[in-house]
């Protein structure tokens, strides 16, 4: 925000204190979440023993890495759908599905990426 007056240094200091919040919170409170960096444990350092050249190495972490991503705003979604309202509704429930699917295409994603990249 333009108006907490940080800038330059002050405000990627507070950025990466808050961001790094939000890790630790979706880690905390999501199961998904802490599957996915697990598989990330795994697939970055695999990535970059299979990977034959700088640009494959890339493309196998950059889709292994989209997974926490996605998931990460699907949390965001689903957190702020909680705060406005934990009745059933069906626009609440319609956006909680589209950021799982979200996921999922993510996980697609990296499973074809990878298949390709090293099935080449």
């Amino acid at each position: 925000m333009a108006e907490d007056g940080k800038k330059g240094i002050k405000r990627l200091y507070h950025a990466t204190i808050y961001s790094w919040q939000g890790f630790k919170a979706a880690y905390k409170s999501e199961e998904a979440f802490k599957q996915e960096v697990f598989l990330c444990i795994i697939l970055i350092p695999l990535g970059l023993y299979l990977g034959q050249n700088g640009i494959e190495r890339a493309i196998l972490i950059g889709a292994a890495l989209l997974i926490p991503i996605v998931e990460l705003l699907n949390t965001g979604i689903e957190v702020l759908t909680d705060r406005v309202g934990t009745e059933h509704h069906k626009l609440s429930g319609r956006a909680k599905d589209i950021g799982s699917a979200a996921v999922l295409l993510s996980l697609i994603n990296a499973a074809v990426v990878w298949i390709l990249v090293l099935f080449n």
